[in-house]
Formats: structure tokens, sequence, C-alpha cells
């Protein structure tokens, strides 16, 4: 299934929400869970600045699915983001049988923009959803994001690599300038 009109109309809100994530000091990740009849469930942005490096929208969306939907409900829904899924929110989607994942940029482009901005290298491999979760439904990137998303990243890494780069830029979960995905 190819992404569609309306799975771009999710993703939008979710690049919003990672603008959102960059404006509270976080990095540019937004995700939401969409119900099987189009209802948008739950929503959130990335929150790993906050002290926990774990807190990344997609894992939140896996704990607020297993605690508020039965597995029949769960399977049924979509989860939209504005970034694909690192291993532990790939992994934790898996677990708790959510269906479908919709993603803007791809693990591969993140990389690639990451290391135009000169970004030290996460903790985690940057694996595809379908390594870490081969049987999930999987669709994107969506290229018409690109940009904006490149824009997001360059937003919140303005100065990375400098000798000079202000510490308090630096992700919460590695210490780093690497992102939490």
């Amino acid at each position: 299934m190819a992404v569609s009109d309306a799975d771009r109309e999710y993703l939008a809100r979710c690049v919003e929400l990672a603008g959102e994530a960059v404006e509270h000091g976080d990095d540019p990740f937004g995700s939401m869970l969409v119900g099987p009849e189009g209802t948008v469930l739950f929503e959130d942005r990335n929150r790993a600045g906050e002290g926990d490096p774990t807190r990344h929208p997609e894992y939140a969306i896996a704990q607020w699915a297993v605690a508020h939907l039965p597995p029949d409900r769960r399977i049924r829904s979509t989860v939209y983001t504005s970034g694909e899924h690192c291993a532990m929110c790939a992994a934790a989607h898996a677990w708790v049988g959510l269906g479908r994942i919709v993603y803007a940029s791809s693990a591969a482009q993140l990389t690639e923009w990451l290391t135009e901005l000169h970004v030290p290298a996460a903790p985690v491999a940057p694996l595809p959803i379908t390594v870490v979760a081969p049987k999930v439904v999987v669709d994107g990137p969506a290229p018409e994001f690109e940009e904006d998303l490149k824009a997001l990243f360059r937003a919140r890494y303005p100065r990375c690599g400098d000798s000079e780069s202000d510490p308090s830029s630096r992700s919460a979960v590695t210490g780093s300038s690497a992102p939490p995905k």
C-alpha cells in the first residue's frame, strides 16, 4: 500500500509535532495513532530531553495503546510518524500488536542528514523497521516532507561539529549531539 492523500494529512500533523519538539529543545520527531475509522486516538512529540531518553513519541503510542485499546483494535490502527521508528520503538510497536506504520522520512535519510550536519552517531543502529519488526506493514518515506524535516534538523543542530558548539544543544539521550532515534 502506498502513501495516500489521507496519509499525507496525518503526516503533515506529525511534522508539526516534530516542530513543537524542536521548540522545546528536543529532536524533531512527532507521531500519532489513528484508529481504523480515521479518528486520531493519541499524538505526541519527542520528549527525550525531559530526562528519560526513551520518551520517543512512537514508544509513547505503544504504551498508550496497550493501556487503552484491545488487541483487535490495536492491529487495525495506524501509526503515523515524522521519522522511521528506531529499533526500540519498532520493537515496542510489534510487541503490543499495532498495525501499519507510515513515516515521512526514513532512517537512511535521517542518517544522511545527520552526517551532513556532523552530528555524532546515536548509540543505537539506525535499522529499518522491517529488520526489527518484519511482520509490520510499513509505508514511506513521503518525499514531499523531506525539505521541511531537513530544516527542522538544521534548526535543532545549527552548529554541530563546530568547536564552539553550545553543549546545551546536545541531545539529552546520549550527552552528545546525536539524536534520540
